[in-house]
């Protein structure tokens, strides 16, 4: 499998494919969402314009199976960086990533990795001293939760990471089965670079 970071054309060409991956993923655990084309196009549309964005691609062939992105903190939503207020932390210090999607059948094969060292190798040469990325934090007895369901903390933490005590986002969606956004708390997970 291909893992390669998408500039320009090549990055043009699958803001579409992620689009489907975004709505097909993240309907699974923890997220729940009820997507639609109209709003991921909206979503990604900064991406595609910005130079200091970054999109990793995983290709099985020609198919886009998974994608990461990645922006500084201070190009991406409000909400986000709102999780950060009164740390003493500098916005234009920090990357943000945002999501990793990956079809369940090409999990497991260190495609997670080559997301985050793609998009820490472009944070470190845009000279940001900091990564962060926000995980969405549902209660443990969700009707929804899946049995057996292994959360990614312990591969978050061996990569650096760590939450960022009392550092929450909320960002709003539809949920599956619901009939508007609503709110979703989560966490805010960092590393030094």
């Amino acid at each position: 499998m291909k893992v390669a970071a998408l500039t320009g054309p090549a990055l043009d060409g699958a803001l579409e494919d992620l689009a489907g991956l975004r709505i097909a993923v993240f309907r699974d655990w923890p997220y729940l969402y009820d997507g639609d084309i109209a709003y991921e196009r909206r979503y990604l549309e900064p991406y595609r314009d910005n130079p200091r964005a970054i999109v990793a691609g995983a290709f099985e062939g020609a198919r886009l199976v998974g994608a990461a992105t990645g922006t500084p903190m201070e190009d991406h939503a409000e909400e986000f960086a709102e999780a950060f207020a009164g740390r003493g932390l500098d916005m234009s210090d920090i990357f943000y990533c945002a999501e990793s999607v990956l079809l369940p059948e090409f999990r497991g094969q260190g495609v997670g990795h080559r997301f985050f060292d793609i998009r820490e190798a472009h944070a470190r040469d845009m000279g940001r001293g900091y990564v962060a990325f926000c995980a969405v934090q549902r209660p443990e007895d969700h009707p929804a939760r899946p049995a057996g369901y292994r959360p990614l903390d312990g591969f978050w933490r061996a990569r650096g990471y760590a939450p960022l005590e009392g550092a929450v986002a909320q960002f709003g969606w539809k949920d599956l089965g619901e009939a508007q956004d609503t709110l979703k708390p989560l966490q805010v997970w960092m590393r030094k670079l």
